[in-house]
């Protein structure tokens, strides 16, 4: 491994599923490999910069408290799955660099002082950090959802990998909520079968196809709405040039559904 800090895209897995005993079992290769994540590091990150589905602003935005409160963005869960609290402190230090690194790069950023933690960001970082000493900084989506965009987000993010920061894309590699379950078998295996050759090309070849990922086999079927691939466009982005390896796989969640997640660094 290099002195370089990797890039990971995490499909984070559904609602506030590692305090549900039934989801938690269904999701353990997912729990697995999340847990697995700080030992493919290595060493404990000075911050962790969370890019999180869950957030969409008109500009990339910045949650600044220095100690975030949460934001339960689920429905329909249990009682104490909205009690639950992932208390890592912020941070706004980092959030300055990152403002400068988008400006410099001519991306538009904003500041929100108040927002909290919500599940793309608390629930894979509860299984990754269950102790919750690592700084996060949660960063938006931006809205018009343009894959160019978020890849060019990435490369702007890419010096941070050298300042033992962790950039992490939270979303899901597949992600209609109306077609889960047997529905979903055959769109989701037949997207995942073109993402692992994606990811697999090189690296002029694998942005080509990230740009043009709608026209990939049952792409709309897989993401109705792409917000919660455009995560895996920073993660490339910031490792523009670097080696994918999956590191989650699984051909059997929410009832048939094809999942995976991915690690950017050096090649070997």
């Amino acid at each position: 491994m290099t002195s370089r800090m990797p890039t990971y895209f995490a499909s984070h897995g559904g609602g506030p599923w590692p305090w549900m005993d039934d989801m938690r079992s269904m999701l353990a290769t997912l729990e697995q490999s999340l847990v697995d994540m700080p030992r493919q590091i290595g060493r404990t990150p000075k911050a962790i910069l969370m890019v999180t589905a869950h957030w969409e602003e008109r500009a990339f935005t910045l949650g600044t408290h220095p100690t975030p409160g949460m934001v339960y963005d689920y429905g329909g869960f249990p009682a104490h799955t909205y009690s639950v609290v992932y208390p890592a402190p912020g941070a706004p230090a980092l959030a300055d660099r990152v403002q400068g690194l988008l400006q410099n790069a001519g991306l538009p950023v904003a500041l929100d002082p108040q927002r909290g933690y919500d599940h793309g960001t608390f629930v894979p970082l509860a299984v990754m950090y269950p102790e919750a000493q690592v700084p996060v900084l949660q960063m938006s989506l931006r809205a018009g959802l343009d894959p160019a965009e978020h890849i060019a987000l990435g490369r702007a993010l890419a010096p941070l990998r050298d300042e033992d920061v962790l950039i992490v894309g939270s979303g899901l590699s597949y992600h209609n909520l109306r077609n889960f379950g047997p529905g979903g078998r055959a769109p989701s295996k037949a997207f995942d079968v073109w993402l692992q050759d994606a990811m697999a090309a090189a690296p002029d070849v694998r942005v080509r196809a990230l740009l043009d990922w709608a026209a990939a086999p049952s792409a709309r079927i897989a993401h109705p709405r792409e917000e919660h691939l455009l995560p895996l466009m920073v993660a490339v982005g910031a490792a523009y040039d670097d080696a994918a390896t999956c590191v989650y796989h699984d051909e059997n969640v929410f009832g048939g559904v094809t999942a995976s997640s991915f690690r950017f660094d050096a090649p070997a």
